[in-house]
Protein backbone atom coordinates (compact mmCIF):
# COMPACT_ATOMS: atom_id res chain seq x y z
CA UNK A 1 0.00 0.00 0.00
CA UNK A 2 1.52 3.23 -1.12
CA UNK A 3 0.99 6.36 0.80
CA UNK A 4 1.00 10.51 0.41
CA UNK A 5 0.96 13.29 2.59
CA UNK A 6 0.10 16.73 0.55
CA UNK A 7 1.37 19.61 2.29
CA UNK A 8 -1.02 22.47 1.27
CA UNK A 9 1.51 26.03 1.63
CA UNK A 10 -2.01 28.17 1.56
CA UNK A 11 -1.37 31.73 3.41
CA UNK A 12 -5.26 30.94 4.72
CA UNK A 13 -5.68 29.42 7.93
CA UNK A 14 -8.30 26.32 8.16
CA UNK A 15 -11.12 26.28 8.23
CA UNK A 16 -11.48 29.27 5.33
CA UNK A 17 -11.97 27.64 1.45
CA UNK A 18 -8.68 27.84 0.06
CA UNK A 19 -7.80 27.25 -3.92
CA UNK A 20 -4.68 25.68 -3.08
CA UNK A 21 -6.59 23.13 -1.06
CA UNK A 22 -9.35 22.29 -3.80
CA UNK A 23 -5.88 21.23 -5.75
CA UNK A 24 -4.25 19.40 -3.17
CA UNK A 25 -7.42 17.62 -3.21
CA UNK A 26 -8.26 17.02 -6.69
CA UNK A 27 -4.17 15.80 -6.50
CA UNK A 28 -5.06 13.08 -3.68
CA UNK A 29 -7.98 12.06 -5.36
CA UNK A 30 -6.02 11.28 -8.39
CA UNK A 31 -3.41 9.47 -6.71
CA UNK A 32 -6.09 7.08 -4.83
CA UNK A 33 -7.79 6.06 -7.75
CA UNK A 34 -3.60 4.19 -8.39
CA UNK A 35 -4.16 2.80 -5.00
CA UNK A 36 -2.38 5.72 -3.39
CA UNK A 37 -3.89 6.69 0.40
CA UNK A 38 -3.27 10.22 1.17
CA UNK A 39 -3.99 13.01 3.52
CA UNK A 40 -3.52 16.46 3.45
CA UNK A 41 -1.88 19.20 6.17
CA UNK A 42 -2.53 22.62 5.84
CA UNK A 43 0.58 23.81 7.31
CA UNK A 44 -0.28 27.38 8.20
CA UNK A 45 -2.24 25.97 10.76
CA UNK A 46 0.70 24.50 12.54
CA UNK A 47 3.51 26.36 13.98
CA UNK A 48 6.80 26.13 11.74
CA UNK A 49 9.71 27.93 13.16
CA UNK A 50 12.11 29.63 10.75
CA UNK A 51 15.17 27.75 10.49
CA UNK A 52 16.86 24.78 8.78
CA UNK A 53 17.12 22.40 11.67
CA UNK A 54 14.70 19.07 12.04
CA UNK A 55 13.62 20.72 15.69
CA UNK A 56 14.29 24.13 16.23
CA UNK A 57 13.23 23.88 19.94
CA UNK A 58 10.13 24.18 22.10
CA UNK A 59 6.80 25.25 20.42
CA UNK A 60 8.41 24.32 16.69
CA UNK A 61 5.29 22.33 15.32
CA UNK A 62 7.63 21.01 12.08
CA UNK A 63 9.22 17.52 13.87
CA UNK A 64 5.36 16.16 13.88
CA UNK A 65 4.65 17.13 9.96
CA UNK A 66 8.54 15.66 9.11
CA UNK A 67 7.43 12.36 10.79
CA UNK A 68 4.39 12.47 8.12
CA UNK A 69 6.65 13.36 5.25
CA UNK A 70 9.15 10.66 5.69
CA UNK A 71 6.25 8.37 6.49
CA UNK A 72 4.76 8.57 3.30
CA UNK A 73 5.91 7.53 -0.40
CA UNK A 74 4.54 10.07 -1.93
CA UNK A 75 5.00 13.73 -1.13
CA UNK A 76 2.13 16.39 -3.01
CA UNK A 77 3.46 19.94 -2.75
CA UNK A 78 0.79 22.81 -3.36
CA UNK A 79 1.32 25.58 -3.40
CA UNK A 80 -0.61 29.47 -4.29
CA UNK A 81 1.25 31.68 -6.40
CA UNK A 82 2.25 35.25 -4.98
CA UNK A 83 3.88 37.93 -7.14
CA UNK A 84 5.07 35.28 -9.45
CA UNK A 85 6.59 33.44 -6.45
CA UNK A 86 5.88 30.19 -3.82
CA UNK A 87 4.44 31.52 -0.92
CA UNK A 88 6.11 32.31 2.14
CA UNK A 89 4.89 29.09 3.95
CA UNK A 90 6.54 26.79 0.98
CA UNK A 91 9.69 28.36 1.35
CA UNK A 92 9.73 27.60 5.09
CA UNK A 93 9.18 23.98 4.26
CA UNK A 94 11.37 24.08 1.50
CA UNK A 95 13.88 25.53 4.32
CA UNK A 96 12.81 23.24 6.91
CA UNK A 97 13.41 20.37 4.62
CA UNK A 98 17.12 20.89 4.08
CA UNK A 99 18.28 19.01 7.49
CA UNK A 100 17.16 16.00 5.70
CA UNK A 101 20.51 16.48 3.77
CA UNK A 102 22.52 15.14 6.58
CA UNK A 103 20.16 12.13 7.66
CA UNK A 104 20.55 8.44 6.43
CA UNK A 105 17.94 5.44 6.42
CA UNK A 106 19.19 2.01 7.95
CA UNK A 107 21.14 1.19 4.77
CA UNK A 108 22.83 4.33 5.12
CA UNK A 109 21.02 6.58 2.40
CA UNK A 110 20.40 9.81 2.26
CA UNK A 111 17.13 9.32 4.43
CA UNK A 112 14.31 10.77 1.24
CA UNK A 113 15.89 8.45 -1.30
CA UNK A 114 12.71 6.48 -1.94
CA UNK A 115 10.84 9.15 -1.37
CA UNK A 116 8.65 10.69 -4.69
CA UNK A 117 7.16 14.56 -5.36
CA UNK A 118 5.43 15.88 -7.02
CA UNK A 119 3.86 20.06 -7.23
CA UNK A 120 0.77 21.63 -7.48
CA UNK A 121 0.35 25.33 -8.11
CA UNK A 122 -2.59 27.43 -8.34
CA UNK A 123 -2.92 31.37 -8.64
CA UNK A 124 -4.51 34.10 -10.71
CA UNK A 125 -0.80 35.06 -11.79
CA UNK A 126 1.77 33.76 -13.76
CA UNK A 127 4.45 32.20 -11.90
CA UNK A 128 3.53 28.37 -12.17
CA UNK A 129 6.61 27.11 -14.09
CA UNK A 130 8.98 29.06 -12.40
CA UNK A 131 7.76 27.99 -8.64
CA UNK A 132 7.57 24.28 -10.12
CA UNK A 133 11.88 24.37 -11.34
CA UNK A 134 12.55 25.93 -7.67
CA UNK A 135 10.57 22.89 -6.01
CA UNK A 136 11.44 20.11 -8.16
CA UNK A 137 15.30 21.81 -7.60
CA UNK A 138 15.05 21.61 -3.90
CA UNK A 139 13.27 18.66 -3.32
CA UNK A 140 15.17 16.34 -5.54
CA UNK A 141 18.55 18.12 -3.91
CA UNK A 142 17.09 16.73 -0.61
CA UNK A 143 16.58 13.39 -2.17
CA UNK A 144 12.91 13.16 -3.43
CA UNK A 145 12.70 11.61 -7.38
CA UNK A 146 11.02 13.51 -10.06
CA UNK A 147 8.45 11.21 -11.77
CA UNK A 148 7.90 12.79 -15.70
CA UNK A 149 5.64 15.78 -15.65
CA UNK A 150 5.27 15.47 -12.22
CA UNK A 151 3.44 18.70 -11.49
CA UNK A 152 -0.10 20.14 -12.17
CA UNK A 153 -0.72 24.11 -12.15
CA UNK A 154 -3.58 26.54 -13.02
CA UNK A 155 -2.90 30.35 -13.33
CA UNK A 156 -6.53 32.86 -13.82
CA UNK A 157 -6.54 34.95 -16.78
CA UNK A 158 -4.07 38.08 -15.91
CA UNK A 159 -5.58 40.84 -14.13
CA UNK A 160 -8.74 38.89 -12.98
CA UNK A 161 -9.99 38.15 -9.24
CA UNK A 162 -11.55 34.78 -10.27
CA UNK A 163 -9.93 32.12 -8.04
CA UNK A 164 -9.57 28.17 -8.64
CA UNK A 165 -11.60 27.58 -5.90
CA UNK A 166 -14.49 29.47 -7.41
CA UNK A 167 -14.49 27.63 -10.56
CA UNK A 168 -17.53 25.79 -12.00
CA UNK A 169 -15.38 22.66 -13.03
CA UNK A 170 -11.89 21.77 -13.55
CA UNK A 171 -10.81 22.92 -16.34
CA UNK A 172 -9.74 20.01 -18.67
CA UNK A 173 -5.57 20.96 -19.30
CA UNK A 174 -5.77 20.93 -15.25
CA UNK A 175 -7.35 17.72 -14.80
CA UNK A 176 -5.36 15.75 -17.49
CA UNK A 177 -2.14 17.26 -15.68
CA UNK A 178 -3.16 16.21 -12.93
CA UNK A 179 -3.91 12.52 -13.93
CA UNK A 180 -0.58 12.08 -15.67
CA UNK A 181 0.95 13.72 -12.32
CA UNK A 182 -0.72 11.13 -9.91
CA UNK A 183 -0.19 8.12 -12.32
CA UNK A 184 3.24 8.81 -12.52
CA UNK A 185 4.33 9.35 -9.24
CA UNK A 186 2.29 6.17 -8.35
CA UNK A 187 3.89 4.28 -10.65
CA UNK A 188 7.62 5.71 -9.51
CA UNK A 189 6.81 5.35 -6.02
CA UNK A 190 5.90 1.72 -6.39
CA UNK A 191 9.16 0.88 -8.54
CA UNK A 192 11.11 2.31 -6.10
CA UNK A 193 9.24 0.35 -2.96
CA UNK A 194 9.82 -2.88 -5.08
CA UNK A 195 13.68 -2.16 -5.97
CA UNK A 196 15.22 0.90 -3.65
CA UNK A 197 17.80 2.57 -4.79
CA UNK A 198 21.28 1.03 -4.12
CA UNK A 199 22.84 2.09 -0.32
Amino acid sequence: MLTAIALNCTLTPSPAASSTEKLATEMLDALAEHGVTGTQLRVVDYNVTPGVEKDMGEGDDWPGIREKVLAADILVFVTPTWAGQMSSVARSVIERLDAELSEQDAAGRPILFNHVAIVGVVGNEDGAHGIVAHAFQALNDYGFTIPAQGATYWNGEAMHTTDYKDLDETPEAVASATSTAAQNAAHLAALLKERPYPA
